[in-house]
Order: structure tokens, then sequence, then C-alpha cells
């Protein structure tokens, strides 16, 4: 017996329906945009997954909200033709974004792999925005992860009142997005452990969620299917098994190859989180963007710009993600304790923060850096003592 998972008003949170519009919370209240922190990506960009829905003539693939050609130009960005831009999300290679759709509109499962800061997160949101309008239906994967968060709970209130009931059941987000035929999300698949990683063979190969206490199963509608994100070079890694990879077609996310690449997607992210916080313009401090970029580079492939010097690489990823965040650090302080402008002393500690996680062997590496590049390159003076200040 199959049967229809649908989730009470007790069980979801007011606009995180598979139903909800876009705007949904544009009219006000505690998750309206301009209240929300940090809005879904679907609330966000709302205008223009509503412009690109609006102008798509392409084929659409069941329950999608988007033909995959409409979905890659969101990521990518581009012009409509009524003049409408779309911001870019993703700046990568446009086959890997294209691999990626294409493969949510067949029957496999996503897996979006890359060292930590390659923007997996930020990609799987936004694809589960334009494919199903809801980037919501996620689970978050840590070592304690338990199997009910992917499968599904009890009310245990209604269980040992009444026994296994529907209504006592408690659906995962997982299992919401097979009766809905949305797109769910688990993100750092590998920090699961490895039996509850493996509860996922069944949903994806056999498209059912067996539910035994209760003789029935969820059986996925059309327009399901999960993104997956993983990383295997950080700590607390369990390693995917052959027959759950098996099940998934895996793109790889690389670091952005090069540094105006890296400096624009610095800038772009910072911009959008910026404005939410009422912090000065990017423009005004992409020097100092390009100057952090290019520390974490160099330090991150062992080499400096120019091919001269060869570096020790400090034990962090460095990784772009973490460029970012000492930027946007960095505005923050020249706008509450500067003139608003961005300057080698505000990002200065946010790199030291970066670059130092073992206090021993990464200060060498960084105070060498500092010594024999640093210091003998030109324009970086004001730089130079900025770091050595926060580094005494």
């Amino acid at each position: 017996m199959s049967v229809s998972v649908e989730p009470t008003s007790a069980q979801t949170p007011a606009g995180e329906s598979g139903q909800t519009s876009a705007g949904a919370h544009a009219g006000g209240g505690p998750n309206a945009e301009g209240e929300a922190l940090r809005p879904h990506a679907e609330h966000a960009f709302a205008a223009e997954l509503a412009a690109l829905a609006a102008q798509d003539d392409r084929p659409r693939p069941v329950r999608w909200r988007m033909s995959p050609w409409a979905v890659a130009t969101y990521l990518l960005g581009g012009t409509l033709p009524d003049g409408t831009v779309i911001t870019p999300k993703y700046v990568g290679p446009r086959r890997i974004v294209e691999v990626a759709v294409t493969t949510l509109a067949t029957d496999r499962a996503l897996l979006l792999l890359g060292v930590p800061g390659t923007a997996k997160t930020w990609v799987s949101e936004h694809l589960a925005a334009a494919v199903s309008g809801d980037s919501t239906l996620l689970v978050q994967g840590t070592a304690g992860t338990p199997e009910e968060a992917i499968r599904y709970g009890w009310n245990y209130a209604q269980l040992l009142a009444h026994g296994p009931s529907r209504d006592a059941l408690v659906p995962s987000p997982v299992m919401r997005a097979m009766a809905e035929g949305m797109t769910a999300r688990v993100e750092e698949l590998t920090r699961v452990p490895a039996d509850v990683q493996d509860s996922l063979i069944t949903i994806l190969s056999e498209k059912t969620l067996p539910i035994p206490e209760l003789g029935q199963e969820v059986q996925a509608v059309r327009g399901f299917n999960l993104i997956a994100t993983a990383n295997d070079r950080d700590r607390g890694v369990n390693e995917l098994s052959s027959a759950l990879r098996r099940r998934f077609n895996t793109v790889v996310l690389p670091l952005p190859e090069t540094a105006e690449a890296e400096v624009d997607i610095v800038s772009r992210r910072v911009d959008q989180i910026g404005r939410s916080l009422d912090l000065p313009a990017v423009p005004e401090g992409i020097e100092e963007i390009r100057r952090v970029v290019t520390v974490f580079r160099e330090l991150r492939d062992g080499i400096t710009a120019d091919g001269r010097t060869k570096l020790k690489s400090p034990s962090g990823t460095l990784s772009t993600a973490e460029a970012i965040s000492v930027v946007t650090n960095g505005l923050a302080l020249a706008a509450h304790f500067g003139d608003g402008v961005l300057r080698a002393g505000d990002v200065a500690a946010g790199i030291l923060g970066a670059v130092v996680r073992d206090p021993a062997a990464d200060r060498v590496i960084w105070q060498e850096y500092l010594e024999a590049v640093v210091r003998e390159r030109e324009g970086w003076k004001d730089f130079y003592r900025a770091c050595r200040e926060v580094s005494a």
C-alpha cells in the first residue's frame, strides 16, 4: 500500500510548504525579505525567478517551475529578451551547471562534491529554488544526524496514545519532497554516519520509502529528486559506500580558475551580504579584496602569483567562502570604526584568523610569507604594516 504524505499545519512552519509562492512573505511579518537577515533564495531573487518563468517557453519537466535552460540562466546570469538582467549566482564553467541541471531532470540524484568553500551549499539552494520554488526541504548532515531526519519520525504523544498511525507520523524533508514531487537537499552528506547515509539507497534506487510500522510506503511522484553536498578534505568525513555513490551523478565544483574570477565572486557576494547589513559599497574597497584573494590563492597554491617563490601552505583551506567572510568583517570594521572605506587594517586581523589555525606551525608559515613576499611587494607597505601589527 502506498500513502500520500501531506504535512499538517503543526508540522509545517508558515511559508515553508512546497505550495507556497516565491513572494509569500513579501507582504510583511518576521519572514519578510526586509526583515530576514538571510532570505531564502526563492524570496531574495523572487523577481528574477518570476521574470524567467514568465518568458520561458521551453519544455519543462513535470512539476518544474521552469525549463532546464532557464534554471541554468538563473544560476549563470544573463539578459532576457525584455531586458531583465539575471544576476549570476555561480561564477564558473557553464558546463558544470548544465550537467548539474540535466541530472536533476533524470532519475539520478545529484552529488555536488568539492573542497570546503566552493559554493556547494549556495549552488544546491539556488538549484532547488529554481526547480521547485522551495529550497527549505533540507537535511543538515552532522555526526549526530539520526535516520529519522532522512526517513520519518514519530509524534510520541500520539504514538503512546493511539499507537502507530498516520497522525503520529512526522515526515522528514525527504519524505515530503517525495510525496510532493519537489527537490530535497542533504547538506554535508559525508558527515552523516555511514548507516544513516545508506538509508538513502532505497529512496534513490526504488523511489520508495517503506513505513513498516504501518504496512505502507511513500512512492516518489514525478518531479522528485535530491541534491547532496559533500567534501572529502574536512575532518569527520564518513566515506560514501559504493552502493550509495552509484545512485548519484557526481559533479565536482572547482576552486575559481583565475584570481580575477575569484575577486569577482568575492565582490558580488560581499556586496549582497553588505546590502543586507547596511555596510559600505564594495567598489571602494576593491583593491583590498584583490589583496585578500591574492594572499589566499598564493598560500593555498604554495607558490606566488608570478611563479618565482615557492611557499608553505597552512593547515586551513583558505577558500573563497573564507575570503568573503574576511572582507565582510573588514567592511563592518570600516563602517563602524573607520571612515567607511575598506583599508588594509580592516582585513588584516581577519586574514590572520583564517591563515593561522594551528598556532604553532601556521604562525611560522604566515611570518615567513609576510617577510619574504608581502614585505617586498610593491604597493603593499600599508598591508605589511597592518599585518605585522595584528601578528605581533
